[in-house]
């Protein structure tokens, strides 16, 4: 049997590293929020973590003095991060002030269906006869996990509000899509990183305040937070897409949804319902539907 090169282990071993840290910083974001929302309200703690990730953002902006953007492309950039910054954060964290932090993990990542369905409308992409099963399946799974949880999905509750954050990720997904045919995938987050922060900043002086109160492992949250889902889970995404493929690399995110669940389970002794395993289950079942047989 052959040895493998010492150049061929990292080429092996770094991109399946890289899966795993999106996969680890991007599924414990929930049940941080969950943690974190304990001493912090929603919208301070949105404006707060995004404020220091500003600082890091702006800091590699500095550095790097990325020439590639249009003028046109900055609106892009704005509306990026009003919507997969600030609108979503502001929406995912009120509704994880009464939704567990494993149901919205599983309902956050619908965002594929979300995808497909701004795809069909603005577009004018075809809508398969499997599409429509996986999208029904899919949302299928996020009513019986609202009906799980407080309000279920009647308007305004917290349910509800995952849902639109999931539709505010989608929205911020397809917007920034051509950028990146032109700029780095890291200038683009460190831009939208920048804007979001911008539209939170109302929220930064109660930020500033509750967390200066708070106990020290809340603010431990707050700084994994603000550096590990943005600059490290999206570093490491990007470094498996480049190795994976974005077919191949896409499959890990399925990983996301039950690994929120058990970091809920292990940080916040969350114990998972039926409702959150039976819809997730139909929820995940449903993006696989959509993007497997959905785009043949």
């Amino acid at each position: 049997m052959e040895k493998l090169s010492s150049n061929s282990v990292p080429a092996v071993l770094l991109p399946a590293l890289a899966v795993a840290g999106t996969v680890f910083t991007w599924s414990s974001s929930f049940a941080a929020i969950g943690y974190a929302l304990r001493e912090i309200e929603p919208l301070p703690l949105a404006s707060i973590r995004f404020a220091i990730a500003a600082i890091l953002a702006i800091a590699w902006i500095a550095w790097r003095r990325p020439n590639s953007f249009l003028r046109r492309d900055y609106a892009t950039l704005a509306l990026s991060g009003l919507l997969g910054i600030a609108a979503y954060n502001i929406l995912l964290n009120s509704g994880q002030a009464t939704v567990s932090a494993g149901a919205a993990g599983f309902i956050v990542n619908t965002q594929p269906l979300f995808m497909v369905l701004l795809a069909v409308l603005f577009l004018k992409e075809s809508f398969s006869r499997w599409s429509w099963v996986g999208t029904l399946l899919g949302f299928t799974g996020v009513a019986v996990i609202a009906a799980g949880q407080p309000g279920g999905l009647s308007f305004g509750t917290g349910s509800t509000l995952i849902v639109l954050a999931a539709a505010c990720a989608a929205a911020y997904s397809t917007l920034q899509r051509p950028l990146f045919k032109r700029a780095k995938t890291l200038d683009v987050t460190a831009f939208v990183i920048i804007a979001g922060a911008i539209a939170l900043i109302p929220w930064l002086p109660a930020g500033f305040s509750q967390a200066l109160n708070a106990r020290p492992d809340t603010l431990l949250m707050v700084l994994f937070l603000a550096i590990g889902p943005g600059i490290i889970g999206q570093s490491c995404w990007t470094y498996a897409l480049k190795n994976f493929g974005a077919a191949r690399a896409g499959q890990f995110l399925y990983l996301i949804p039950p690994c929120s669940v058990g970091m809920a389970w292990l940080l916040l002794g969350e114990v998972p319902q039926g409702n959150t395993i039976l819809g997730g289950a139909l929820a995940l079942g449903g993006v696989v539907v959509v993007n497997s047989w959905g785009r043949r």
